[in-house]
């Protein structure tokens, strides 16, 4: 009975201890950085960008070098970072400028239900329009604190301080509770101020190569280069937030994620479903978490194993999320550099509508799998025009100076094929080894020596489309051509063609009225 007794104390002294330790270990804090459009850091060196911010998170943390989103378009992207689902899981917020269904809850408003005090700045999720079934507004990323402006040192950039936003948030901040704040710049989302980086001393000599789908010239560098101005101006105000986090003592409690919604804004990347489309940077880092930092990760790892880890760290359980089931897989591992043999060597691709250059506002559905070496592609639709119809100016392109020396190349014999492989249409298999060629130029499709990688991949990722009930799958995807665009420009190849001026300042009308006069 004594040795019973004894027993029962030891018991409940540990179990006194444990709740003491819980209750004096503070609870992470988290800060979510995203860029818009950015795919590139000087830390995976790129010679002709300057981003000290994001290589310090990068050298005292971890740098992911096969990270990528599930769909290169920001609204799909973004669903999927907040939901921890891949975006043809989530009904119309697969598509861009979609209404967000309210049965889909984001990780901030999960860590908000869960006691943390939860903000961001710039850019949430979007665009489109997120309400509850009561019409009223629903923050996905936390409340907004966009009140404090700058003057930008471009035209392209915002005047939004983000900065100074996220200080007027830490004074706000109830310190009996742990913090969760989304860092979304606007840049380098374009436009640009063309040759802005001219003042800012960059040279196009420094440009060590130039992706081989576009036409090497001055024009093309110097866009690259106001491109480059617009990420270091992300990564100037993620330096200014990790100090006022390190003034306040929270630095290392604090568990940083600086990544991208997709790549860059340019011809044959955004809005695709390429290696220079889906593929971004991301650095983590997280002073009294991660072991062994400094360390390169080579790891696959997809947008959606965002929500699961950010939950993880934060000590939140996927039920008391009050999420729906969560596809992506958490890389706590990965921080804690144990191997659990997870199947980390691969990650999912795909889109469905994008921007609205087709009749009755119909897509360019593709699904896609990244395994190893190899991507595979599957265009669904590939009698449509992936970027778009040409008399409406190929609207899933940004307009920019790469885009019209592009379509000027179309008009020379020798320069055609530029054009081809941005604009052009496609077969409806596609397939590349990302190692050898990442510019994705030459299709290996009928290549009869990788007939077996082919079919091997068709087959791995029809499999896993099916588990998570693609409506592709089972003859259902035309739904996602009826999920009503709730941009000004929708329905605008009818609206165009019957001579209305239709909003749509992401592209270039000119461009387009020039090359194919009415």
């Amino acid at each position: 009975m004594n040795i019973h007794i004894l027993s029962l104390l030891s018991v409940a002294t540990i179990a006194q201890v444990s709740i003491a330790t819980a209750q004096t270990t503070p609870r992470v804090n988290i800060l979510f950085c995203v860029a818009d459009d950015a795919g590139h850091m000087s830390a995976y060196g790129v010679p002709w960008i300057n981003t000290p911010a994001f290589d310090t998170v990068a050298r005292n943390g971890l740098l992911f070098n096969n990270m990528y989103t599930c769909n290169a378009k920001s609204a799909p992207s973004r669903a999927a970072m907040i939901t921890g689902r891949n975006s043809w899981q989530l009904e119309e917020a697969c598509n861009h400028w979609p209404n967000f269904p309210e049965k889909f809850k984001s990780y901030p408003e999960a860590l908000a239900d869960n006691g943390y005090y939860v903000g961001c700045t710039g850019k949430g999720w979007g665009p489109g329009y997120a309400v509850n079934s009561r019409g009223e507004n629903r923050n996905l990323t936390g409340q907004v604190w966009n009140k404090r402006k700058l003057t930008p040192p471009t035209t392209g950039i915002s005047d939004c301080d983000y900065a100074a936003n996220f200080n007027d948030f830490l004074k706000s901040w109830d310190k009996s509770k742990p913090f969760c704040f989304w860092y979304g710049a606007l840049e380098p989302h374009r436009g640009y101020e063309y040759e802005s980086s001219k003042r800012f001393g960059k040279n196009i000599n420094d440009i060590d190569s130039v992706p081989s789908y576009w036409p090497d010239n001055e024009v093309v560098r110097r866009d690259m280069l106001d491109y480059a101005v617009e990420v270091e101006h992300f990564d100037k105000h993620l330096g200014l937030i990790l100090q006022s986090i390190e003034e306040i003592g929270e630095l290392d409690n604090t568990v940083i994620i600086v990544t991208s919604d997709h790549n860059m804004p340019f011809p044959r990347c955004k809005g695709q479903e390429y290696y220079n489309s889906n593929h971004i940077p991301m650095a983590v880092m997280w002073k009294n978490g991660i072991r062994h930092p400094g360390r390169q990760i080579n790891e696959y790892i997809s947008v959606i194993d965002l929500a699961p880890t950010i939950l993880k760290v934060a000590g939140i359980s996927e039920m008391q999320s009050g999420m729906q089931a969560i596809t992506g897989r958490d890389f706590v591992d990965l921080l804690k550099d144990e191997n659990t043999g997870i199947d980390r060597n691969y990650v999912m691709i795909g889109k469905e509508r994008h921007d609205v250059g087709r009749p009755n506002d119909q897509g360019y559905p593709i699904r896609g799998l990244i395994r190893g070496d190899f991507l595979y592609l599957k265009n669904f639709k590939p009698e449509r025009w992936p970027a778009g119809d040409p008399e409406t100016g190929y609207m899933n392109v940004d307009g920019s100076p790469t885009k019209t020396e592009i379509l000027k190349a179309r008009h020379n014999p020798k320069t055609k094929y530029l054009w081809q492989l941005s604009f052009g249409k496609r077969e409806t298999e596609e397939l590349y080894n990302i190692k050898k060629d990442p510019n994705c130029m030459v299709n290996l499709i009928q290549k009869k020596e990788y007939a077996c990688i082919k079919d091997r991949m068709e087959e791995e990722m029809t499999r896993r489309l099916l588990d998570q009930k693609d409506p592709r799958m089972y003859n259902k995807g035309d739904i996602f051509d009826k999920y009503p665009d709730t941009s000004e420009a929708h329905d605008f190849w009818h609206r165009i063609r019957n001579g209305e001026r239709v909003p749509a300042d992401w592209i270039n009308l000119s461009d387009f009225e020039k090359d194919f006069p009415q």
